[in-house]
């Protein structure tokens, strides 16, 4: 099997265990993070939650996405057992209103299965969403290259072969608006190598050490979460790397 294929290792996941840590870490350095992220146009902004989950583990990430001034919201759908009936149609209706509420356009941030869905919304609804974010959201490569695939299989009744049938065909079709994949090469439940894009005038990757489960509160992938963030709307560009950041971030690899 190719390392594209395979699963992350038995060491890898055993390593997900520092996903508790690295939260007390961000609650620590939440003052600083609070300082000297950039701050944007107030974009409204939705945050989708990984498989078995639910907005309750969002829920530091959108504190403080609105402590730096973003309308941040959840998905309000309850646990994300995969696209089960109404899913899809739930995120539809949640986004249409944010954007109706607020007149803007809404940036999407997803956590692994959250991000693939944010990546399709934005197929499906273009006029709605103002760039994606995903967080180790294996949208490339072989559908088995996670360890919970057979999760994913158990919890929607769904077979992971068949996920181009759901919610805006292909998901590693790129989306027509800006994307940033964050991904973690040492995450312990998908293989890294799933979690990136091609990249492209509106895509790229920003990697970042940390475990999968602990993506969504990592400060140095929060931190990049509000760069992107800050961008005005339709001057969009690259992260970038310079100064003291290329201790932080390393250089991307390329899909």
């Amino acid at each position: 099997m190719s390392e594209s294929a395979a699963a992350p290792s038995r060491a890898l996941l055993l390593m997900e265990l520092r996903a508790i840590p690295e939260l007390f870490g961000f609650t620590l350095s939440w003052p600083t993070l609070a300082t000297i992220s950039p701050r944007g146009e107030g974009q409204p902004v939705m945050v989708l939650p990984g498989l078995v989950t639910s907005d309750r583990a969002t829920a530091p990430l959108r504190s403080l996405l609105s402590t730096l001034g973003y309308p941040t919201k959840g998905w309000d759908l309850g646990r994300n057992y995969g696209p089960l009936p109404g899913v899809e149609d739930g995120m539809k209706a949640r986004l249409a209103a944010l954007a109706e509420a607020h007149g803007r356009k809404v940036s999407l941030i997803g956590w692994s299965l959250g991000g693939i869905y944010a990546r399709q919304l934005a197929k499906m609804m273009p006029d709605h969403v103002r760039q994606v974010i995903t967080l180790g959201s294996p949208f490339n490569g072989d559908p088995r290259a996670t360890n919970a695939w057979r999760v994913y299989q158990f919890t929607s009744g769904h077979k992971v072969d068949d996920r181009d049938a759901h919610m805006g065909g292909a998901i590693s079709a790129p989306p027509p608006v800006p994307t940033t994949a964050i991904y973690s090469r040492t995450d312990g439940v998908c293989n890294w190598r799933s979690c990136i894009e091609a990249a492209s005038d509106i895509a790229e990757n920003i990697e970042v050490k940390s475990s999968h489960c602990g993506l969504g509160h990592d400060p140095a992938a929060a931190y990049a979460m509000a760069d992107r963030l800050a961008q005005k709307e339709g001057e969009w560009s690259p992260f970038d790397r310079g100064g003291l950041r290329a201790f932080v971030y390393p250089k991307p690899a390329s899909a």
